[in-house]
């Protein structure tokens, strides 16, 4: 309201504050019930027939912190990036923050389909922010739309035929609840499919890098870092807590879902150029390795390996909060540069390490975190998830010893390309010489950008020095679904439960630290006794006497990112094409010589594309069927009341 009434001076700070008022509100609710609280309201008048159900439980507090968080640093960042937006988007972006923190705070299913639709309407005007601006941002809504409302098709029929056989449709009346087998297994089909396309799992992940890339940056960080939790919820709450586990093939088949995800998110994201559209891969990517553990701790707990099962649900949620960290701290800085730019190419950008200081550092620690390195957060979390699946082996029978193995392979790929991902963007965008007049002309973002870029570097250095602060609160999450003791003990030396496995991020970092200091001494000793025996003078770089070093001689993105799609040509199916223009007045001498080539999505060009092609040869053969006469519709309307009389007559 507030955004719709203050004057223009005054509504980005307005907005903002009350957007983060709202996020430290989810921030401080989610930790009193993982500290021991309870709430729970029921609203009988509010919806017809239903009534809103609201309950906050551990599972969902978690949820419910972390996208209080994301809230908080976004809407701060948003004070002074958001300044000139709309009245609408500053008006839509807290109602889509609340409809995110109703979404795990739902304890029924008309409160939960509510909500979900509520938070899909309002990311959806918050993408087509600046759909009059660029006519890519039309396209990428639709892409959303569409997808986002067949997700929600299939999970309504999910939760439907659920609350059909269970005679309620609060969680408590479906959680006690007996299905026939056939039923438990449609119901978790319909809940996947649409959960995993709201998660951006592949092939469900169209969506996801057309619009991110598009909406604003604020709202990216907050659809990536935080909306695409709530497809994992939503696994964790229907699979795991209200049908109770189900059958082992439900899990490996969530397992293979997130390990094909991680894979080819992390290889799409290797060689893209766009930057965000480079992050959004980047969320496909981590969401993979999330349902990963997911569908590991499912299969664990069906197998009756609890304290396996337990360990990868911990490793799960801790995924969940560290790329939350990380993500927002990416797609914020990218906004960052996109502000000061106007660009995402990183072919196009190089050099803003001297014009945007601040921004490049705090880039520098998303990448760290993001690569999956120490002593970043994403490191702890995908070390967990490895013990989980190195120790399944004794435990998890014939189908656990062949798929853990090669889930282990998967996320230990997908670290490497992660590193070659973020090393391309860190280097090409940041470092070395602009590559274009705007690159040269940067300048860094105000205060209240850099505030919410540095609000979440230090989420990320928390979680990457001392993960024991959330893993208590985890563990009482992860005590909901498995009655289980803590998967995780220790403060600085983190010792698995059940299993050998320690590991002290604090003191990697310190000895990281230590030796980089050592080295760095050695050669300033070094340097220095040089030094003394000859005199110091300045040379200019040698540059094979080709002249003075250009920004055309350095790596881009497309060729840093050149070998790697040699190795994988055959998944990523690359297209090139040269156009060779010659002089008109002779055919041997060449005027110019285009070259161009893109890497296109393969699942969308095989899968969608021909769906796409089929639905529009339909439409165009239905124009036959309304051409405008009033007889032949007057015809349809009598055809279909005969043969409806007709079924009646026969059913009845």
């Amino acid at each position: 309201m507030a955004a719709l009434v203050v004057p223009d001076r005054a509504r980005a700070l307005a907005a903002g504050l009350g957007t983060a008022a709202a996020g430290g509100f989810g921030v401080a609710a989610g930790m009193a019930v993982l500290t021991g609280g309870r709430w729970s309201v029921w609203l009988p008048e509010l919806l017809p027939l239903a009534g809103v159900r609201l309950s906050l439980d551990p599972l969902g507090a978690v949820f419910v912190a972390v996208t209080g968080a994301v809230a908080v640093c976004a809407a701060v960042y948003a004070i002074g990036y958001a300044r000139h937006e709309g009245r609408t988007v500053q008006a839509v972006l807290p109602l889509f923050v609340a409809s995110m923190l109703l979404v795990p705070a739902a304890a029924s299913m008309s409160t939960l389909l509510v909500a979900w639709e509520l938070m899909a309407l309002t990311s959806l005007v918050l993408v087509l922010a600046e759909h009059r601006h660029r006519p890519e941002v039309g396209r990428a809504g639709l892409w959303y739309a569409a997808m986002t409302h067949l997700g929600f098709a299939a999970i309504l029929a999910g939760l439907a035929l659920f609350a059909a056989q269970s005679g309620g449709e609060s969680f408590d009346q479906l959680r006690g609840a007996e299905l026939s087998p056939m039923a438990r297994d449609v119901v978790f089909l319909a809940t996947l499919i649409g959960f995993a396309s709201k998660a951006g799992i592949v092939p469900l992940h169209v969506w996801l890098p057309r619009a991110h890339p598009e909406a604003p940056s604020h709202v990216s960080a907050l659809m990536s870092a935080a909306m695409v939790n709530m497809g994992v919820y939503g696994i964790v709450r229907v699979g795991l807590d209200l049908l109770g586990g189900g059958a082992p093939w439900w899990w490996l088949l969530t397992l293979a879902a997130g390990a094909a995800s991680a894979l080819y998110g992390i290889l799409q994201a290797a060689v893209a150029s766009d930057l965000k559209r480079l992050l959004g891969y980047s969320t496909t990517e981590n969401m993979g390795l999330v349902l990963v553990g997911v569908g590991a701790a499912g299969f664990f707990a069906v197998s009756h390996a609890p304290v396996l099962a337990a360990l990868a649900l911990t490793a799960a949620l801790l995924h969940v909060v560290n790329h939350a960290g990380f993500k927002t701290l990416l797609f914020l800085a990218a906004g960052s540069v996109l502000r000061a730019t106007g660009l995402r190419d990183l072919d196009a950008l190089g050099g803003l390490r001297t014009r945007m200081p601040a921004t490049t550092a705090l880039f520098a620690v998303g990448a760290l975190c993001a690569s999956a390195l120490p002593p970043g957060n994403g490191f702890v979390s995908e070390w967990l998830l490895l013990q989980s699946l190195v120790h399944a082996l004794p435990a998890s029978g014939v189908a656990g010893a062949v798929t853990m193995p090669l889930a282990v392979g998967v996320i230990a790929l997908s670290a490497g390309l992660a590193v070659a991902t973020f090393v391309k963007a860190f280097g090409i965008g940041f470092l070395a010489r602009p590559r274009s007049s705007q690159a040269a002309q940067a300048s860094e973002s105000p205060a209240t950008m850099l505030g919410g870029m540095g609000l979440s570097a230090v989420c990320c250095a928390v979680l990457a020095l001392a993960p024991a602060v959330v893993l208590p609160a985890l563990a009482t999450a992860v005590g909901q679904v498995f009655p289980a003791a803590g998967a995780v003990s220790g403060q600085v030396t983190l010792r698995l439960t059940g299993v050998m496995g320690v590991i002290s991020p604090l003191l990697i970092a310190v000895a990281l630290v230590a030796a980089v200091a050592l080295v760095l001494a050695v050669l300033r000793v070094l340097a220095s006794r040089r030094a003394q025996w000859r005199a110091r003078r300045r040379a200019r770089l040698w540059d094979c006497g080709a002249g003075p070093m250009t920004a055309r001689m350095e790596y881009t993105a497309t060729s840093f990112a050149e070998p790697l799609q040699r190795v994988f040509d055959d998944v990523l199916a690359p297209e090139s094409d040269v156009d060779v223009t010659p002089v008109k007045e002779s055919a041997y001498l060449v005027e110019r010589v285009r070259f161009q080539a893109r890497i296109p999505d393969r699942i969308e060009h095989r899968l969608y594309r021909p769906v796409l092609a089929a639905a529009g040869v339909l439409g165009r053969s239905a124009r036959t069927l309304a051409n405008g006469s009033v007889h032949r519709y007057l015809a349809y309307g009598f055809y279909a009341l005969v043969g409806a009389l007709i079924v009646l007559a026969v059913i009845r």
